[in-house]
């Protein structure tokens, strides 16, 4: 039984964009930050609670209280909520399927690791007609570091399914590649244009634009996990 562990945004979903407009107006708005650079993989921690941690202390010269965290962990997933009642997010191509036949194959498990806080990947998965609540899953609720969020969404998925085989992460971010290489199992990169050209830099060998040819990919995550 191989486990397939998928981040969310930019990967599952197709907001990205909207994440980080959001995430930067919400800085603003609640911190008085402004000027955010949005690189994220300059951050020492590419998640929602690792930035925000960093960003604070950089302005403020002290970590957030965690009063603070949660005042602005509302007001960004409130103003996400927003903007998803005004036009639903939308899945990357060919996910709602994927999900579906990686469900029904007998074969594989899935699970989420995602740099998101929980309340925003689902409130994304559901706008875009995905569940979050459907698979173990770890996010910034978890841990700053995404290493630590994989190891514990593959140590609940063990805990929900049982013995597990081999295990591939799907990503989009070069922060995705580099805690995969950290945790040491193959990754799967989902990106076009420069994200696809940063993620090729990173060493990623194996990269779809996204899920539209399904029985391609599901060959390469056999491929892979063989390997491994």
């Amino acid at each position: 039984m191989r486990l397939v562990i998928f981040d969310i945004d930019g990967t599952l979903t197709q907001t990205m964009k909207t994440d980080e407009e959001c995430f930067v107006r919400s800085l603003a708005a609640v911190c008085g930050f402004s000027d955010v650079d949005t690189d994220w993989s300059r951050y020492k921690h590419a998640t929602d609670s690792g930035i925000f941690l960093e960003i604070h202390e950089a302005r403020t010269g002290r970590l957030p209280s965690p009063s603070e965290t949660s005042r602005f962990r509302h007001h960004f997933v409130d103003l996400l909520a927003r903007v998803s009642s005004e036009a639903a997010f939308v899945a990357v191509t060919g996910a709602p399927l994927l999900l579906s036949r990686l469900a029904d194959s007998g074969e594989h498990q899935v699970a989420l690791a995602t740099g998101a806080w929980r309340d925003s990947a689902r409130l994304k998965m559901a706008s875009a007609g995905l569940c979050y609540d459907d698979y173990p899953a770890a996010s910034s609720d978890d841990a700053f570091d995404r290493e630590s969020i994989i190891r514990l969404s593959m140590q609940r998925a063990a805990e929900r399914y049982g013995s597990l085989g081999s295990t591939v992460y799907v990503g989009d971010g070069v922060w995705d590649a580099r805690a995969c290489r950290s945790v040491g199992i193959p990754f799967i990169g989902i990106g076009t244009g420069s994200r696809a050209t940063r993620l090729s830099a990173e060493g990623v060998v194996c990269i779809f634009p996204d899920f539209s040819d399904t029985d391609l990919f599901l060959s390469s995550v056999y491929e892979i996990t063989n390997v491994a």
